[in-house]
């Protein structure tokens, strides 16, 4: 019986580190829990740019991690 020992690779969930080009997700794919959270917001709310201010600023913040400029 052999014990193999796996080092884990992902344990700490943050925002992510900007990334070479060649690894770049695409947009729609590059920030997905600030995105379902935005789009949830914008969604419920009766006034979304006002009420989901901070989480529309979250998903920018993500996405220019990525080199995007939304």
């Amino acid at each position: 019986m052999s014990s193999s020992t796996e080092p884990s690779t992902a344990t700490k969930v943050s925002e992510p580190a900007p990334i070479a080009s060649e690894e770049k997700p695409k947009p729609c794919c590059a920030c997905p829990e600030t995105k379902q959270a935005r789009d949830a917001c914008m969604l419920q709310s009766s006034n979304g740019p006002i009420e989901c201010a901070k989480l529309i600023e979250a998903h920018k913040k993500c996405m220019a991690q990525y080199g995007y400029e939304v």
